[in-house]
């Protein structure tokens, strides 16, 4: 008993003697050169973080926090202002603390940070923020080897170079798959955009070879700093969060969904200085919706505490990738937890790397790669005006009107009843829309929603099946039932000749979108 006691005190004295205390100023960096100069002031009311606590600065800018040896400290950037950028637009908004550096791992992560400095400060400029602005988003960029990256440069990055009116863009995880190695070529490609380039961490991401998920991101956080963090613009305040918890708590076996006891503090700690009348928006990979009851993906209990977390915010977003395919859920007062009256959106984004860089080859020998519930592989903007949003999908090498695919039969025998139907892929729609169609100007007529395979993808897929040479390029993966599908009649009582499908999609913002389809009726042989 006296050896336990012993052994426990030993400890507690060796933490108390590791525990530190970071202190530090936010500044005003007016000239730009990275560091406080006597004329520039501290600006008062910032959020900093350990990673858990979140203080804020005093009035002369000044702020402290405890510290361990395996800590990163980072500044909440707030509204109004901008935090540097290196040359590879990678927002620096952080301070790492590893004086031991890493543990070794397949994939190096931070060097030895040495000795804490006396003075940990953060340099922010003055910026015209408007609180009407838009972000870029991309879901899963995922390349395994050079020629994927150089497929997500060509296909995705180059027609976003020099957006405007976008202030920043975030990447949802899977920023490579699984060689970690291919950081710095995404990193490469990805500067081109233009943009200061926000990202968080993906289950392809990882350092498979720890025993700890603590230790799953240190390549990650070499590259990119902290993998919970959290930033302001305009009226929107974002947190951008691990929820890869590896390995798997359950079994010590792959990964699962969820957040560690920390990751909480710092969210239950940044939240208590948000206004209330801001909009939150959260960012992880893993979605927290589980649309098949034989889906565990997402440990409950912390869904459940994460909106408890937000009961009293009437204004959020969730977002996340790494399922491929794109989809909207609602959360109702009582649904998974949620506590408003006022429904939780959720919005899981397509990827950039659609099916996974599979497909046939376009006209610039880029996979199409269709993503399995018929979503063309794409981008989102999401546009905010102060505590609300609305939300374009860009499907990747097509104009941006290109919203659903509609797929209808050829031709129909004329007078003889079908079982054919013009499907309609509304890309970003849900259950909760309206699709209409009508034939040849006439009477609108409402369609149905149904949830089944898109027979446009269907159709892409099984081509390499039937086709009897080998096709350029890796055969897609099988059709999965989409969430945004829709189903009209076809008629054949018609004149003989060709007749025009129009269609009008109406999206969750109110937003219409159009498409026109055809197809011919002629005389049964």
């Amino acid at each position: 008993m006296k050896k336990h006691i012993v052994t426990t005190g030993m400890l507690l004295f060796a933490a108390y003697l590791s525990a530190q205390t970071v202190k530090g100023v936010v500044y005003e960096d007016a000239n730009g050169n990275g560091k406080k100069d006597k004329k520039e002031a501290g600006i008062a009311n910032v959020a900093i973080t350990n990673g858990r606590d979140v203080v804020l600065t005093n009035k002369n800018g000044e702020y402290q926090l405890a510290l361990s040896n395996d800590d990163i400290v980072s500044v909440i950037k707030p509204a109004g202002y901008n935090v540097p950028v290196n040359a590879d637009n990678l927002p620096q908004f952080f301070y790492i603390h590893k004086p031991e550096g890493s543990p070794k791992t397949e994939f190096a992560g931070v060097q030895p940070t040495g000795k804490l400095p006396k003075s940990v400060d953060f340099g922010l400029t003055k910026a015209q923020e408007k609180e009407t602005f838009t972000a870029l988003i991309f879901g899963d960029p995922q390349p395994y080897n050079l020629e994927e990256v150089d497929y997500y440069a060509r296909g995705v990055v180059a027609e976003v170079i020099n957006s405007k009116n976008v202030s920043f863009g975030l990447s949802m995880g899977d920023l490579v798959g699984n060689d970690l190695s291919l950081f710095n070529p995404y990193i490469q490609a990805t500067k081109k955009a233009g943009l200061p380039w926000y990202n968080l961490l993906g289950n392809h991401d990882l350092n498979f070879d720890v025993e700890k998920d603590e230790m799953a991101d240190e390549t990650y956080e070499a590259h990119f700093g902290p993998a919970n963090y959290a930033f302001n613009y305009g009226k929107v305040h974002f947190i951008v969060l691990d929820n890869v918890m590896y390995p798997d708590p359950r079994d010590s076996k792959g990964y699962w969904g969820g957040f560690r006891e920390d990751q909480f503090q710092f969210i239950e700690n940044d939240l208590k200085l948000v206004p209330k009348d801001h909009l939150i928006v959260l960012a992880f990979h893993i979605p927290i919706s589980e649309p098949d009851a034989l889906d565990d993906s997402f440990r409950d209990e912390d869904r459940n505490r994460l909106f408890k977390a937000l009961k009293d915010f009437p204004y959020t977003l969730s977002l996340s990738a790494h399922t491929h395919l794109q989809r909207q859920d609602f959360f109702n007062k009582g649904e998974g937890g949620w506590l408003q009256e006022k429904p939780h959106h959720h919005y899981n984004v397509g990827t950039t790397s659609g099916d996974w860089y599979s497909g046939k080859l376009d006209e610039k020998g880029i996979p199409i790669s269709v993503m399995r519930d018929g979503t063309p592989k794409g981008y989102a903007f999401i546009h905010f005006n102060g505590n609300q949003y609305t939300i374009d999908y860009k499907a990747a090498g097509k104009p941006k009107e290109h919203q659903m695919e509609v797929f209808a039969p050829k031709v129909v025998a004329k007078g003889k009843r079908t079982k054919a139907g013009v499907f309609v892929n509304f890309f970003m729609g849900s259950k909760n829309d309206k699709l209409e169609y009508r034939v040849d100007g006439g009477e609108w007529k409402h369609m149905e929603y149904t949830e089944t395979a898109d027979p446009s993808y269907v159709e892409l897929v099984y081509e390499w099946d039937l086709a009897e040479e080998l096709m350029p390029g890796r055969r897609s993966s099988d059709p999965v039932a989409s969430t945004h599908v829709w189903r009209g009649n076809i008629p054949a009582n018609l004149e003989a000749g060709e007749h025009k499908i129009e269609i009008k999609a109406t999206d969750m913002f109110g937003q219409i979108h159009t498409a026109v389809k055809s197809y011919r009726i002629e005389m049964p042989k």
